[in-house]
């Protein structure tokens, strides 16, 4: 529970809210759109989600569009670092065994200025992955995407979720 000092100076609780969850089980990218303006905080939460390729996963964020560039973001996965500014990186390595369980926080910084920070884990193949980054979009933010770098690879198990306040 988040508590908030509205506008009149009374102490209220912002209760989070929680996305519906979507199956990552088919497509180039699993989006969420419709998240309100005064949102500081998003949680991107990922259970068991799997690609058919080799490409990099990475989150994307946008105002009226996904900000495919810009991103200051590094990931680091087993023992292969990664840097990337198309999105935020949540891979340094990209394999089509993995079977990543995690979150990412996405954090409001300024206005229109993000930082995120994040890891998972694939206990099956002994994998583990840690992220962080930051951008700069054009407006409030409204929408995240999970994507690929190459944008061809498609998501093949799994379920991704946010959660917002």
């Amino acid at each position: 529970m988040t508590m908030v000092l509205d506008g009149s100076g009374v102490l209220t609780t912002g209760v989070p809210n929680l996305g519906t969850a979507q199956a990552s089980t088919s497509g180039t990218a699993i989006t969420f759109t419709g998240i309100p303006s005064g949102v500081k905080r998003i949680t991107a939460m990922f259970n068991g989600v799997s690609t058919n390729g080799s490409s990099l996963v990475q989150v994307q964020i946008g105002s009226g569009s996904y900000t495919s560039s810009g991103y200051n973001s590094g990931a680091y996965t087993n023992t292969t670092k990664t840097v990337a500014t198309s999105g935020f990186l949540i891979d340094a390595s990209g394999n089509a065994l993995y079977l990543r369980s995690g979150l990412i926080t996405i954090c409001a910084m300024s206005s229109n200025i993000w930082v995120v920070a994040g890891s998972w884990s694939d206990q099956a193949n002994s994998n583990i992955s840690y992220f962080s980054g930051g951008v700069t979009i054009s407006g409030t933010l409204d929408r995240l995407q999970v994507t690929t770098v190459n944008g061809t690879d498609t998501f093949d198990a799994g379920s991704i979720n946010i959660l917002y306040e």
